[in-house]
């Protein structure tokens, strides 16, 4: 993974929301296609990176190192997905080949890979043992092949170099079972020109419903966008369909950002780098909280395992998580006795949703209580299959027997999370200020976090 701008991707077919330059196009008709609706309900993923980096105390790998520097004892992938489930991931990402160009499976296109390694006397294949571990806990696979390679010499060559590229890919879409993400990463590619569009029809062939992420810099067709930085954050209004050369596409946005700070890969001060469960807890509000995907960067060390006190923080993670937001916390489900309509966005399902009136711009969902409750944040799921409709929200509590906005913005997206002074209240609503289509509302639930 790089440290810098990145250009990363994931692709998923049947997306059929771009039209030609020469059509008129409005952010209301850019809709989702299934591989993305199903994507974003994922909302929480792990990449690992382990490498000859982890051996040598870099980020950067020069493409220099001997493979024999790569030697772990007691490599665990099995450890690795059971810490990253514990804090709530659905699926892992593996670094098959970060910029230094060692591989991780034993290509038959280089000898700069696992097979050169005295590791497993050479017979290791990490990406093999990596999906199987990751699946036997039920959780998505993905894969990282970076197309900056600075050890392999037909770098130099752009067209020799394509075909290098699609050899490698063409191992890894074809041998490891469906593929829930493909990373590219075009950190140090600045002036380099990729066949992107050959890489992706090769994508296609044997992987339809992968996810491809990119930079949006890097071509119009991508299926998700980098946030921008590697803070965790989503620092503004997010809307998932984005302007790029004057055409529209639906690319949610993925958050990515490492466990411990500043580091991708294990260092031998990774004890001092790692990030507090308030750290996470903050990082998770403002990227899946703000209808993003989250990306964390977990990274195991010399030994092929996660250090103790990562395991320990992932699973502390997890539990704070749920401490704050498991279902059995949400105080929505409390509701006064209520229409149907209205109690499919409270039941706990995002399977089911509520919807306004059709055609409105302008509905209001309320939640009444028997008794007054505390809250002091909303979680809202906008259903997002026919596009995103909600351009200005409010949430309001009744006080003083007239409706008090506590929170107010633009977009909704997948999930949004408004936090606001705690208010006591027997009345709630969700207050569809505009919408640009039919709001439908898949969750509406209501927490008490300062209050335990």
């Amino acid at each position: 993974m790089r440290i810098g701008l990145r250009i990363i991707f994931a692709f998923a077919t049947g997306i059929t929301c771009v039209t030609s330059a020469s059509s008129a196009q409005n952010f209301v008709d850019i809709k989702p296609s299934p591989q993305q609706v199903h994507w974003q309900d994922l909302e929480f993923g792990v990449i690992v990176h382990f490498g000859t980096n982890t051996f040598l105390d870099r980020e950067w790998g020069d493409g220099m190192a001997s493979p024999k520097v790569f030697n772990p004892d007691h490599v665990d992938p099995a450890q690795w997905a059971r810490a990253a489930k514990s804090a709530g991931a659905t699926y892992l990402v593996l670094v098959a080949k970060h910029h230094d160009g060692f591989a991780l499976w034993p290509t038959e296109q280089s000898d700069y890979s696992v097979k050169n390694s005295p590791w497993m006397d050479g017979k290791g294949n990490l990406v093999q043992m990596t999906e199987q571990a990751v699946r036997k806990e039920g959780m998505g696979f993905g894969i990282y092949l970076s197309p900056w390679d600075r050890h392999e010499p037909r770098y130099a060559d752009a067209a020799a170099y394509d075909k290098y590229y699609l050899a490698q890919m063409d191992e890894l879409v074809q041998s490891y079972g469906p593929l829930t993400e493909w990373w590219l990463d075009g950190a140090g590619s600045a002036g380099h020109v990729y066949d992107f569009k050959k890489y992706i029809e090769e994508l296609r062939t044997y992987q339809s419903n992968t996810m491809v992420f990119a930079d949006v810099a890097l071509f119009d067709y991508g299926d998700i966008r980098w946030v921008g930085s590697e803070d965790g954050h989503i620092h503004d209004e997010n809307w998932n369909a984005i302007d790029r050369h004057g055409e529209l596409r639906w690319r949610p946005v993925e958050v990515d950002t490492p466990l411990h700070k500043l580091q991708w890969f294990w260092h031998p001060d990774s004890d001092k780098t790692l990030k507090s469960v308030d750290e996470l807890i903050d990082i998770w509000e403002n990227s899946v909280g703000r209808g993003g995907q989250l990306m964390l960067g977990i990274a195991p060390n010399r030994h092929g395992v996660l250090p103790d006190a990562d395991v320990a923080r992932l699973k502390e993670f997890g539990a704070a998580l749920h401490a704050r937001y498991g279902i059995d916390k949400d105080l929505a489900r409390q509701h006064a006795a209520t229409d149907t309509n209205t109690s499919t966005a409270l039941d706990g399902n995002p399977d089911t949703f509520w919807s306004a009136a059709e055609d409105s711009h302008h509905a209001t969902l309320e939640v009444d209580f028997a008794k007054p409750v505390t809250i002091d944040r909303a979680l809202t799921m906008e259903w997002l299959n026919d596009g995103q409709c909600v351009q200005k929200y409010a949430i309001e509590v009744w006080a003083h027997d007239t409706w008090v906005p506590v929170a107010k913005a633009e977009a909704l997206g997948h999930m949004k999370i408004d936090r606001f002074t705690p208010a006591t209240t027997t009345k709630v609503r969700l207050n569809i200020l505009s919408s640009v289509c039919t709001t439908r509302i898949r969750e509406f639930q209501l927490f008490n976090v300062a209050g335990g």
